[in-house]
């Protein structure tokens, strides 16, 4: 197999707050499937993610912890952990870890998905 690409799917329990989520992460909406959408897209890039309504995978549930299997978890790198990480406080977006340099050799920080998928913002030092 030769993979030309890969596309997540995040399982979310609520589209429009979803799409909103990313919106104020700096993500683009794609396009949406469905009236009401079910299914869609959101971009940053050449990045995309897909977003489906109560299907396909496994969301955080109340009551799970930080460091349980719930979710998913996905590493995004970009070229400035700290400009994002101050765009997430101004817009509210949890995050569960501060930009911190790690032994292995990036800068990263985590932010929550209001399903509890983390993503892992990093930076190559």
């Amino acid at each position: 197999m030769h993979a030309k690409g890969i596309t997540p799917i995040l399982n979310v329990s609520d589209m429009e707050r979803s799409f909103a989520w990313f919106k104020a992460l700096g993500w683009d909406k794609c396009w949406d499937w469905g009236e009401p959408p079910t299914f869609g897209a959101v971009g940053s890039g050449e990045c995309e993610i897909f977003i489906c309504l109560d299907g396909q995978g496994h969301r955080q549930e109340p009551g799970d912890t930080y460091d349980e299997i719930a979710g998913v978890w996905m590493s995004i790198w970009v070229d400035d952990v700290d400009a994002i990480h101050k765009s997430c406080l101004k817009h509210e977006i949890e995050v569960t870890w501060p930009p911190t340099d790690e032994p292995w050799g990036v800068r990263e920080m985590h932010i929550r998905h209001p399903d509890g998928h983390i993503f892992r913002i990093s930076q190559s030092k």
